[in-house]
């Protein structure tokens, strides 16, 4: 290996006072020609690198890499800053505030646990949806139970922001983190000691990715990944796969930005895009305002990439300006990125894996759904697809009907962060309330929005009423239903519901529909635009077909049908234009920033290591540093504790929304006192692992193929008693069994939320295989210790025959498997039969592989503390 040279001499950035690194004079110096040839991704993780690399060794190695799209080297990502919210973050924080006692009792100094880089936590996932947006005081009784509910977890985040540094929290009642981050958070270019570089981040949500619509290369990691890197080791990785996803045409009058991501989305799902890095570009991007890029940038988990980059061009500074950044702040992005290579016009030699060509004007409005994002649905041919029925009406005075809409929720930082859209949900709800119309009496409603600036421009455009004579008043700022915090549905509903097993359906303008996600009681689950979201209350079904039949009749009982309500693109741009302004961005945003960095009035020290509650059900020290979970298992003798088919998410794994009283965490929380009306979310009790715990594969749309039938349920083996999933591990742990998960293909899609790693960890599973993982479950699983194994291309569990009377082993190594290794599972049949199936290690960095043999991410940070103080 040559050794590395020093990093280029920083050069002057013109018009600033400042210095940057020069990528492209690195890169030229290196191999003649080939900064031209590099896609913008590469271009900011070559800068990172360059900017770090006085202490890497083969960082020339390194760089050479990214000039020519290698991805079998491994380098170090630093990112500037990690973001957080709650329902991750707080488990996170958990986790570090455990580390500071397991280092103290190790004899460290627990002191030196603490984020070393800027680290930001929006309290976003917890508002529940407990009082509908029918309610005038919708809001303050939503945000005084969720204080009173969360009262622990916000005295432990309380503690947090004073207990640790680089740590800044923005308590309930701010929006969400991803949309607050785009609107204020990211300045794009990052200046330290006189040297401008630009933003990058990782974050404990998957869609973090929203960020990448400004040109910061930023994604989401779990959990444990981002603990990581807030204590300040750096990100290793391979480069993913370039995909150049080139947009023609122009959208067409009347389609939404949600309209166009729901294409997309089904578009790039199909040419098998995960894990990619991808690149928007083409003569279509140009057209497409930063909004509309924002609203693609979020939805990259959906299309299983990484990231979903657009680079720096006029619409960004446009934006930029638009959310109150500074005329100095706007004039350094464009100075740097022209400067570096990084404004739109630089790409037009650069290459990449591989390129994918869409037409924006073969785009038309849709559904999707019932379980799954890609899933679109042409509103045209609803009844052709099965979806709606011909002739389907709703009567206001009837049953509840096959098909009933009982969630309506225009929600989720996907689509609230874009003001075309909500403006467009406002229009049609004003012309609606004109016309007579109203929502079902069966259908609960909210808004709730991502920012506060919202309500400003709603208000200014004098929609904030219509929406809320419609019901859709806001109910507060945050997450909600797209997360499962959809709330209960009123008593009769439900009643209703389960005596005449009606089918229920929700929608919502979010961007995940998994099963089970929004509510327990709703069967299918669609995502739409906010302004579909709102005809959809109306209609009162799924069955209706909204494209072509009648929403109601007026007060003179004409027929009003969906294009009546429909705004035109000229009437939505003129409100935009007329009601969207800087100022109300910065009326939100300066104070709230201001109050954070002054830090409020002097308070009293803060213990260094947590006062844990014995009697607590939110916060517990967690046991990651204790006997069994420091040492690797043996992988000898594993019986499977699920067979499970494709497409199981972190919804199944480890389910976020509504805690029944009939599952393992309710039980478990009535015999600690807890009432069913306070149970809160299983997202909210994740600081507490034995309530976490008792949530891993907890949702009641599981289908484990052992069990036969739907819900949390498996068989233990070899008696085949069937029972509830998490009694049957209890059951295997007190045998000391080990345990293996068995699945199918995109293993671990969805959130990435760690507990759905950290649960199979402690039931005491010690390997999944599968046909192949999402990107961020499989670094969680690493992370804790646990094998991810894929079969081999062609070999499945139905291949092979697998019921789960089996057991296995692994076999085909020796201390820690190498990165890519060829594995054999070995399969022990009950009629003593025994073959071999071949598996590939899913460790895929010499990193990974160190952090699997230490047993966790966690015990190894906890002993390079320890050795740090020896």
């Amino acid at each position: 290996m040559p050794v590395s040279t020093p990093p280029p001499q920083s050069m002057e950035l013109p018009g600033t006072g400042l210095r940057y690194v020069d990528v492209r004079a690195a890169v030229e110096a290196l191999q003649p020609g080939a900064f031209a040839r590099m896609p913008y991704a590469s271009r900011v993780l070559a800068e990172n690198l360059l900017r770090k690399s006085g202490s890497i060794q083969g960082a020339d190695d390194m760089l050479r890499a990214l000039c020519e799209r290698r991805h079998d080297v491994d380098f170090p990502f630093h990112p500037a800053r990690v973001v957080l919210q709650d329902l991750l973050g707080t488990p996170a924080l958990v986790d570090l505030a455990g580390m500071r006692d397991a280092v103290a009792e190790g004899g460290g100094d627990p002191r030196r646990v603490n984020p070393m880089i800027p680290t930001q936590l929006v309290v976003d996932h917890s508002l529940n949806v407990e009082v509908a947006g029918t309610e005038a005081d919708a809001m303050p009784r939503n945000m005084a139970m969720e204080q009173r509910r969360n009262a622990e977890r916000f005295e432990f985040l309380a503690w947090c922001k004073q207990a640790f540094t680089n740590l800044d929290v923005l308590l309930p009642g701010s929006g969400i983190l991803h949309q607050i981050n785009i609107e204020r958070m990211s300045p794009v270019v990052q200046v330290q000691d006189g040297v401008a570089f630009p933003d990058t981040l990782v974050g404990t949500d998957s869609h973090t990715t929203m960020i990448d619509a400004l040109g910061v290369v930023g994604w989401g990691v779990g959990g444990l990944e981002a603990e990581s890197v807030m204590l300040g080791r750096a990100s290793w990785m391979r480069l993913p796969q370039l995909v150049q996803v080139r947009l023609e045409g122009q959208v067409r009058p009347g389609v939404l930005a949600t309209d166009v991501v729901l294409a997309l989305t089904e578009f790039l799902r199909a040419q098998r895009v995960v894990g990619a890095i991808l690149e928007f570009h083409g003569p279509g991007v140009a057209a497409l305002p930063l909004a509309d890029r924002a609203t693609i940038s979020n939805m990259a988990p959906e299309f299983g990439a990484t990231a979903a980059m657009f680079a720096i061009d006029e619409r960004t500074l446009d934006y930029l300006a638009l959310t109150g950044r500074s005329a100095d702040q706007v004039a350094l992005v464009q100075a740097y990125a022209r400067a570096q290579g990084l404004w739109a016009d630089a790409f037009g030699q650069a290459e990449f894996d591989r390129t994918l060509g869409f037409d924006l004007s073969t785009v038309e409005l849709a559904l999707a759904g019932p379980s799954d994002p890609h899933q679109r649905r042409p509103l045209a041919t609803l009844v052709e697809q099965g979806i709606a029925h011909a002739g389907a009406q709703v009567a206001e005075d009837g049953p509840m009907p096959d098909g009933a809409v009982v969630i309506a929720a225009i929600t989720s930082c996907t689509n609230t962060s874009n003001p075309r859209s909500l403006i467009a949900a406002g229009l049609l709800a004003q012309k609606a309330v004109a016309r007579g119309l109203a929502r079902k009496p069966w259908v609960k409603t909210s808004l709730a929005p991502g920012s506060q600036a919202v309500e400003k421009y709603l208000s200014a455009a004098g929609l904030l009423a219509q929406l809320a004579q419609l019901g859709f008043g806001i109910i507060g700022f945050g997450c909600t239903s797209c997360n499962g915090m959809s709330g209960p549905l009123p008593q009769d509903i439900e009643q209703d519901i389960l005596a005449r097993q009606v089918h229920t359906t929700a929608v919502l303008s979010g961007n995940r529909n998994f099963d089970g996600r929004v509510h327990p009681r709703v069967k299918e689950a669609f995502l739409a635009s906010p302004a579909l979201v709102v005809a959809y209350a109306i209609a009162g079904s799924i069955r209706v077909d909204v494209a072509h039949a009648p929403l109601g009749r007026d007060a003179q009982g004409r027929e009003v049908y969906l294009r009546d309500l429909w705004p035109s693109d000229a009437d939505i741009d003129r409100v935009l234009q007329a009601s969207v302004h800087s100022s109300q961005f910065s009326a939100v945003y300066d104070p709230m920033f201001h109050r954070n960095d002054s830090g409020g009035r002097a308070e009293a020290a803060v213990p260094v290591c947590y006062p844990w509650r014995e009697d607590s059900t939110y916060i517990r020290r967690p046991p990651y540093w204790q006997a069994p979970f420091t040492r690797l298992g043996d992988f000898q003798g594993m019986r499977p504790l699920a067979l499970l088919g494709d497409n199981v998410t972190t919804d199944h794994l480890s389910p976020s929304g509504a805690i029944l009283p009939d599952s393992a965490a309710g039980e478990f929380l009535m015999r600690k006192g807890v009432a069913p009306a306070e149970f809160n979310s299983y997202g909210t009790r994740r600081g507490d692992h034995v309530v976490a715990i008792r949530a891993t594969f907890a949702s009641n749309r599981l289908r484990n193929e052992m069990a036969g039938t739907e819900g949390s349920l498996a068989r233990v083996m070899p008696d085949g008693k069937l029972m509830r999933l998490f009694e049957a591990a209890e059951t295997y742990m007190q045998r000391g069994q080990p345990l293996i998960i068995v699945a199918g293909r995109n293993y671990g899609s969805g959130s990435s939320r760690d507990w759905a790693a950290k649960g199979v960890r402690l039931i005491g599973v010690q390997a999944v295989v599968c046909e192949n993982f999402e990107r961020i479950h499989r670094t969680n699983l690493v992370g804790m210790g646990v094998l991810p194994l894929e079969f081999e291309a062609g070999v499945t569990r139905k291949t092979l025959g697998l019921t789960g009377e089996e057991t296995f082993d692994i076999a085909g190594w020796q201390g820690v498997p190498a990165p890519g290794a060829r594995l054999r599972l070995r399969i022990h049949r009950a009629d003593g039969s025994v073959s071999d199936a071949p598996v590939v290690c899913r460790l895929d960095t010499e990193e990974e592989r160190q952090v699997f043999g230490a047993g966790g991410l966690l015990p190894r940070m906890r002993d390079e503390f320890l050795q740090e103080a020896r």
